[in-house]
């Protein structure tokens, strides 16, 4: 059984008195500096002399060079996976390094001698913010690496509970686990799901329905997403009571057209390429090269065609109808 802890697991005030770094100022680094800052602790911003240092000093920070990070007492690592292991860092003994990603320590591109520790938002970086300052919460994962101090969950937990991200709850899980299952749903599931919409959409060209309908029903109306919604709110069978008796019904009668598929298999074959390492090889292989294949991967999905198709589509709908 998973662990669920919330901010009274957090105890006392375990970073009291302790300066904190946040080291990168984009989408995560941002929010969680101004999440830091708002719940009282002494936070520094620690980047490369760009434009995201201007962003921090324009939000009030004190901005240092990034090998400033080695004097925090908490260095809060928020750039992605990728450039971790390409940053000067060099945290002391008694510090607590803390990664919003499991990536790095399972895969060995992190592994620095002193406390770590994983709060992960399950929750893209300017969310993380508009919850905080909402006073909502949003679920994370949260974990320790390695232990050297004995304070090293307290602080991990101070840390979440100071970002907001205890509010709701967060699952204990090892860095590893969180990483397998991160890594899972982006290449595991997430392709199946796009091949499993591009397969509709062949199909309903071929009955003429138009491809706008077909978009619209799918992305656009908001429809699917509004679902996901219910299923989140009140669980998958309880969001069955908003949908029409033949939806049900169609629903839940051809559930098991599909059963012959091994889909598990596929999955199996592309979760074993993360959890033996493979996968994080090849990504290295791919940053150390200057990410060729990824630019191409860009390329070919961001083609100028499906863009303005896009576009002339939602500007042809406007905005109230596209779910907006």
């Amino acid at each position: 059984m998973s662990v669920i802890l919330h901010e009274d697991d957090a105890g006392g005030d375990a970073l009291a008195g302790q300066r904190v770094a946040v080291v990168g100022y984009g989408n995560q680094g941002r929010s969680w500096a101004l999440n830091l800052r708002d719940s009282g602790l002494d936070v520094s911003v620690c980047v490369r002399a760009d434009t995201t240092r201007d962003a921090a000093l324009a939000d009030g920070f004190v901005a240092h060079d990034l090998d400033a990070a080695g004097q925090a007492d908490v260095v809060c690592v928020l750039v992605p996976d990728d450039v971790i292991p390409t940053l000067p860092l060099a945290p002391g003994p008694d510090a607590l390094v803390v990664v919003a990603s499991g990536y790095t320590l399972a895969f060995g591109r992190l592994d620095p001698s002193c406390d770590v520790g994983m709060v992960a938002p399950r929750m893209l970086g300017p969310e993380v913010r508009r919850c905080y300052a909402e006073g909502v919460g949003f679920i994370t994962a949260v974990g320790v690496h390695r232990d050297v101090t004995g304070t090293a969950r307290a602080r991990t937990l101070a840390v979440a509970r100071a970002i907001g991200g205890l509010r709701q709850g967060a699952i204990e899980l090892t860095p590893r686990q969180e990483a397998v299952l991160d890594l899972g749903v982006e290449q595991a599931l997430a392709p199946a799901l796009r091949r499993v919409n591009e397969s509709f959409v062949r199909v309903m060209l071929e009955q003429g329905v138009p491809i706008e309908a077909v978009v619209t029903e799918l992305v656009l109306s908001g429809e699917v997403e509004r679902t996901y919604r219910l299923v989140r709110l009140e669980g998958g069978a309880a969001q069955m009571a908003y949908h029409s008796p033949t939806s049900q019904y169609g629903q839940m009668s051809r559930a098991a057209s599909y059963d012959h598929l091994d889909v598990a298999a596929t999955m199996r074959e592309l979760v074993a390429d993360i959890t033996s390492g493979r996968f994080a090889d090849e990504w290295e292989a791919e940053r150390d090269a200057g990410y060729p294949r990824l630019e191409a991967l860009r390329a070919k999905a961001m083609a100028p065609e499906i863009l303005a198709f896009e576009a002339e589509l939602r500007a042809k709908l406007g905005e109230r109808a596209v779910g907006a």
